[in-house]
């Protein structure tokens, strides 16, 4: 119980301090955040942050950018830009697009509420309506160039970060509109084939349509500024060298962005591009997202202490694992399967599974695919390994953590639940707690835990089963089939074990994907971008889904606990960062 106790306070000081941190990063300066809504076309009602310099006032407005996020992002995601910004005296209204974060779905409808967004800006009596800027990162770029076609003459200027113009609703560019466009282009950008039509992005620059955007016959310059700021018609090109996901989570990327508004409109508080704090900001929300974490293992483990949960208590029984070769054979078959079904798996949901009201989010269905397809075949695997092996060995459901010796089963599946269900409530109502307080969730970079909008918890109930089963089979073939009966690692190996084979196979593939890019070439799978960027998420969430599982079966000696925990927690964080697809309406 000590350790589960100091486990608990370390915890909490990381998730309070964090928050803190963070909160006092956004609001640099004397910027106000507000949490705003609105109704937008055809009654989607739409949110957003807005942040507000402390002097910008109805007497005295200041100039205002619009920010939007990504695919499968939310509002969050621009609090880079949108901390520099109000840091240089800016409006921002950093929108969640329609059917992301707290906005009605359908995802992808009303010009990704762009155009909404835009009109609500203009309406803030602190906003200087002749001084707005459109600013986006991928689909937002094009959620802003749709509203700078919209409203042609209700902006000042536009830069969009790893977007294109005539792509996917976007309007097609010249040299006349959109008005003063910027582009941030990351030289290793994974879209660079869907939305400028040449395999690898460096090569963005001899394209025609970039060519016709910028007013020139010849090769796009880096760096230069073609036509006039005066006459709407400033055009620059930036390449940072990095990936798209990086460009809304490094220096380069926001600075790029800062460098471009602060040309076309002067700040009100001019800082140098280098000038920049937002990461501390990032550092805070990460660290109550660990802080979360470690909550799960505090909180479980003093219920295990306790008196109502103590039948749960137990060490395992002995191992009747896998050995020699065929443990060997068996580790790498648990490396592998989650690899080598992920795209294939995820492309074939997505052309079988349309959104509904039972599965409304595309990618949370196609993990849920994956996941399920992955779970099939290992347990299929493992029924084979017991039964031509194990079971001749006296391995039985006691040694794979199912039953335990000398107690009824579903009594303990019950309170297994309920462990897992205080836990994961408690690490919820800390985020609540700092939502509420500090304005800052549980993120870093692509990976958050946010609060649940009522939709949102409603969706949670149509995935959680799915992704609890893949757990419970995952606990099975970690602690059954790749528990070996002799040689056992020390129990802090053992999570690190656990927590590499859940992991790994994934970060493998990753690794085959990217070293191409990176060396100058495209992915090894060119057409599989959007899901390779969605398993960044993935290295972050899975090795937690390995510790989780490891740490509970060593306490309990059952495949239960772990698998809850997991399916709660990884459910909420899935749920509540992807777009939602159905219009429930």
């Amino acid at each position: 119980m000590r350790f589960s106790l100091k486990l608990l306070v370390a915890s909490l000081a990381l998730v309070f301090g964090g928050a803190a941190l963070a909160s006092a990063v956004q609001r640099s300066g004397g910027v106000s955040i507000e949490k705003i809504g609105f109704a937008g076309t055809g009654g989607i009602r739409m949110s957003g942050l807005l942040y507000v310099p402390s002097d910008a006032t109805a007497q005295a407005p200041a100039p205002a950018v619009l920010a939007i996020h990504g695919y499968i992002n939310s509002r969050e995601t621009q609090s880079p830009y949108a901390i520099e910004l109000a840091r240089r005296g800016f409006v921002v209204l950093a929108l969640d697009q329609t059917g992301h974060g707290y906005s009605d779905p359908p995802a992808l409808a009303n010009g990704f509420g762009g155009p909404d967004g835009l009109s609500f800006l203009r309406t803030l009596p602190m906003v200087d309506k002749q001084r707005i800027v459109l600013e986006g990162h991928s689909m937002g770029g094009w959620a802003s160039l749709i509203a700078a076609g919209v409203f042609r003459d209700a902006y000042r200027a536009i830069v969009v970060s790893g977007a294109s113009t005539g792509t996917f609703g976007a309007p097609d560019g010249d040299a006349s509109f959109p008005r003063n466009f910027g582009l941030v282009y990351a030289r290793h950008d994974e879209f660079s084939n869907l939305m400028w039509g040449v395999p690898i992005a460096s090569d963005i620059v001899q394209t025609a349509k970039l060519k016709k955007l910028f007013g020139t016959n010849e090769t796009v310059e880096v760096g230069r500024t073609y036509g006039s700021i005066a006459a709407g018609t400033a055009r620059k090109l930036y390449m940072p060298n990095q990936i798209h996901p990086a460009n809304h989570i490094t220096t380069s990327g926001i600075g790029d962005v800062l460098d471009w508004i602060q040309q076309v409109v002067p700040a009100p508080h001019a800082l140098p591009t280098s000038d920049q704090i937002w990461y501390w900001k990032e550092l805070g929300t990460a660290l109550g997202l660990l802080g979360a974490i470690l909550m799960l293992f505090a909180v479980g483990g003093l219920l295990l202490d306790s008196t109502f949960f103590e039948d749960l208590r137990g060490a395992p029984a002995e191992a009747h694992g896998a050995t020699g070769p065929v443990f060997w054979i068996s580790v790498v078959l648990t490396l592998a399967l989650p690899a080598l079904t992920y795209f294939p798996v995820q492309a074939e949901a997505a052309t079988l599974i349309k959104p509904s009201a039972a599965l409304p989010q595309n990618i949370t269905t196609g993990l849920m695919a994956w996941a399920l397809i992955t779970g099939i075949v290992s347990l299929v695997l493992f029924a084979l390994w017991h039964f031509t092996s194990a079971r001749s060995r006296g391995a039985s459901a006691v040694h794979y953590g199912l039953v335990a010796r000398g107690r009824a089963t579903g009594p303990l599946v019950a309170k297994s639940f309920a462990l897992a269900s205080i836990a994961v409530a408690c690490a919820y109502v800390a985020l609540l707690v700092c939502d509420l307080v500090f304005t800052t969730d549980f993120r870093f970079w692509v990976v958050a835990a946010k609060p649940l909008s009522a939709l949102q918890w409603r969706i949670t109930l149509s995935y959680i089963v799915p992704f609890t089963a893949y757990f419970l089979v995952l606990g099975i073939v970690l602690h059954g089939q790749l528990r070996a009966p002799s040689s056992q690692p020390s129990f802090a190996r053992r999570m690190l074990r656990d927590a590499g084979l859940t992991a790994g196979g994934i970060i493998a593939l990753l690794v085959v994907q990217y070293v191409p890019l990176l060396s100058g070439g495209t992915l090894a799978f060119p057409e599989q971008h959007l899901l390779s960027i969605v398993a960044f998420q993935l290295v972050f969430v899975l090795p937690v889904v390995g510790l989780s599982s490891s740490y509970f079966f060593s306490r309990t000696g059952l495949v239960y606990p772990g698998a809850f925990v997991n399916g709660l927690f990884v459910t909420w964080l899935l749920v509540g960062g992807q777009a939602t697809h159905f219009a429930f309406r």
